[in-house]
């Protein structure tokens, strides 16, 4: 058995055993009758906390990460920079905006508002990016013009702070922001679903592209390859991609720059073989932070954005560590 068949054998089984434990575990204990029951007697008491209640919850986690972790992927190897991540092209920061736009005008009652809103704010980087894309080879103007989106979309955040009109509205657009899989149903999956359907098909027709990057701009140019196409389905997949996570759960950070360097020596250092490791990775990653953030032992439940971040923050710093040794080597 390969290397890389291996390492997506062991992810399956990681993946599984993430989602039976988010179904069978969460702040109120079952007994193994109850969890009998739930299995036998799904609309009873111990059913609908397990299947209407943690199930959707954990496969909302599961899918957030596992865009997350495959936007990411897709992002380092059309960049090849391995500190590129979701938020570097300004896709999470617009998707960020249109969602507190909604929260605070009040419209957040009406049923896919914010979700749509979410998912129009990255999908108008993700378009405004992909021209650029198309327009332009270097990976470095991609991420200067990256950067000034994340920073108009947090400085037009803040100002939506700002401005909300009331501090209810305010508050619920600072949670919503910190990111939640919690009270998820399988209706506001349904909502994320095709975005991601779209956004994983584009990432797949792009592997190609990010595969014959890795032997230079040059190569890549005389290949015969479409590439202008090719780099601008891999930013769409990956606005998409993060668009719907956003959409789904908020702005859950860190696990697009995570879950890719945790499969790529398994992966062979393929940019194409990373993408399905990097989404799987991505989901066993979320799983276990929404399972830390329901059973870390607080007052108020953590936010699944803020576990992410207290663990992706030192592994930024390792990984930008790791880098700057390589450069100066």
């Amino acid at each position: 058995m390969s290397r890389s068949v291996l390492l997506l054998v062991l992810l399956c089984g990681g993946l599984v055993a993430a989602l039976a434990a988010g179904a069978a575990l969460g702040e109120v204990p079952l007994s193994a009758a109850q969890y009998l029951e739930a299995l036998r007697h799904p609309s009873s008491a111990a059913g609908e906390i397990v299947w209407s209640i943690r199930a959707p919850r954990t496969v909302a986690a599961g899918l957030v990460g596992a865009a997350l972790g495959l936007s990411g992927a897709v992002l380092q190897g059309l960049l090849r920079n391995p500190l590129a991540d979701p938020a570097v092209l300004g896709v999470s920061a617009l998707s960020g905006l249109g969602a507190s736009l909604v929260i605070a005008l009040g419209l957040a009652v009406l049923p896919g508002a914010v979700e749509t809103a979410a998912l129009a704010g990255a999908l108008a980087a993700g378009g405004l990016i992909a021209a650029l894309a198309a327009r332009f080879r270097e990976p470095e103007t991609l991420i200067l013009f990256g950067v000034s989106l994340s920073a108009l979309g947090g400085a037009a955040t803040s100002l939506v702070f700002n401005l909300s009109p009331s501090p209810i509205a305010a508050a619920e657009v600072l949670s919503w922001l910190l990111g939640s899989a919690a009270n998820r149903d399988w209706t506001d999956i349904g909502w994320a679903v095709p975005a991601m359907i779209a956004g994983v098909a584009l990432s797949a027709y792009s592997a190609r592209g990010l595969r014959m990057l890795t032997l230079g701009d040059e190569a890549a140019a005389v290949s015969g390859l479409p590439m202008a196409r090719l780099r601008a389905a891999a930013v769409a997949g990956a606005a998409l991609l993060t668009g719907a996570a956003t959409a789904l759960a908020g702005i859950v950070g860190f696990v697009g720059l995570a879950a890719p360097h945790l499969v790529r020596a398994g992966a062979r250092d393929d940019p194409g073989l990373t993408l399905l490791p990097s989404a799987l990775a991505g989901a066993v990653l979320v799983i276990l932070a929404d399972l830390a953030s329901r059973l870390i032992p607080t007052d108020v439940e953590l936010k699944l954005g803020v576990v992410t971040a207290l663990f992706g923050a030192p592994l930024f710093g390792l990984i930008a560590w790791r880098v700057a040794r390589s450069w100066r080597a």
